[in-house]
C-alpha cells in the first residue's frame, strides 16, 4: 500500500486490526526484517494494528531530493504517522537506525504514544563515537560457512556472533537483495556524513521522561551498534525495562529468538496493561 504525503509517497505494509504499532527499520534494508523480527509475536495475539513502512530511500519508498539528513527522515516519518492514523494513539517499535527515529517520533510525539520498544538500538549515530565491542563468534558452524558463497562469508555473515542456517536464511531474506532494498546512492549521501546521519538536535534531551511502557533489547556482541551507549539513555524511560543478552550481537532477534520473543511478549502485555 502507498501513503500520499505533501511531498513524496511511502510504501508501507498494514496487518490486522486493533491498536497502532508503527515499525520503523534499520538502515539500508526495508520493512520486511521488521515483519520477521516482530509478526510471531502477534500469531497469538489479537487487537493490533502492525505497520511497517519503508523510509524513504529504502524498499519502495522513493528518496527525494529534499531528504538530505536524518531530520528530514523524521519529518516523513511524522507526516506518515499523521496522515494515516490522524489523531490516535499509537505505540512505536524500532531496530537499529530505526530505533534512532523511533526516539525521534517520542521526542516530537510522546504524549500520543502508549510504548516503545528498542532493539539493537543505534544510540549514538556517529562511527567514531559509539562504544562497540569487537566482532566476535561465539558459536561457529565450519560446515555451514563452507556452503556460503565468498561474498557471503565476506560480508554480514562476518558479524553474526551464532553461525546458523536461521540466520543465513534471515541474512539472505532481509540483508542480501540488491537494489530491492531501495536507492543505495541516497542512502549513501547520509549515511557516509555524520553531520547528516544525526540528528541537528539532542534527540535524547527529553523535554520530560517519557512516561509509557519500554523496552530496551541490547546484544553483548553487538559489534555494530554495541551497548554501553543504551544505558545512557535509561533514566528517559521511567517505565523502561533494560536488557542485554548475552550470545547476541546485530542479529539478535535470531540468535537469542526465544529470549527476544518472551521479552517482547511481556512488554506487550504492559503495552495493553498501560493503554487500557
Amino acid at each position: 500500500m502507498d501513503c500520499e504525503l505533501k511531498d513524496t509517497t511511502v510504501h508501507y505494509e498494514a496487518l490486522g486490526e486493533g491498536r497502532p504499532i508503527v515499525m520503523l527499520h534499520g538502515w539500508s534494508i526495508d520493512h520486511r526484517h521488521m515483519v520477521s523480527d516482530m509478526e510471531p509475536l502477534f500469531r497469538q495475539r489479537d487487537g493490533w494494528k502492525r505497520i511497517y513502512l519503508d523510509l524513504p530511500g529504502h524498499g519502495t519508498t522513493p528518496g527525494k531530493d529534499w531528504i538530505t539528513n536524518q531530520d528530514r527522515m523524521l519529518d516523513v516519518v511524522l507526516d506518515f504517522i499523521d496522515s494515516l492514523i490522524p489523531g490516535q494513539r499509537f505505540v512505536v517499535a524500532g531496530a537499529s537506525a530505526g530505533a534512532y527515529l523511533a526516539r525521534g517520533v517520542v521526542h516530537h510525539r510522546s504524549a500520543s504514544i502508549d510504548g516503545l520498544l528498542l532493539t539493537v538500538p543505534l544510540i549514538v549515530a556517529d562511527d567514531a563515537e559509539r562504544h562497540v565491542p569487537s566482532p566476535v563468534t561465539l558459536v561457529a558452524d565450519p560446515a555451514l560457512v563452507s556452503e556460503l558463497g565468498p561474498d557471503e562469508a565476506e560480508g554480514l555473515f562476518q558479524i553474526a556472533v551464532v553461525q546458523s542456517r536461521k540466520v543465513v536464511d534471515y541474512i539472505r531474506a532481509n540483508f542480501t537483495s540488491g537494489s530491492e532494498t531501495g536507492d543505495q546512492a541516497f542512502q549513501a549521501k547520509i549515511r557516509e556524513h555524520p553531520e547528516n546521519y544525526a540528528f541537528s538536535f539532542d534527540v535524547d534531551a527529553l523535554p520530560k521522561p517519557f512516561p509509557a511502557p519500554t523496552l530496551i533489547v541490547a546484544g553483548r556482541q553487538d559489534s555494530v551498534a554495541g551497548y554501553r551507549d543504551a544505558w545512557g539513555i535509561l533514566e528517559n524511560y521511567p517505565r523502561g525495562t533494560f536488557v542485554v543478552l548475552d550470545r547476541s550481537g546485530h542479529f539478535l532477534p535470531f540468535e537469542q529468538e526465544d529470549l527476544f520473543h518472551a521479552l517482547v511478549g511481556e512488554w506487550l502485555d504492559r503495552v495493553e496493561e498501560y493503554a487500557a
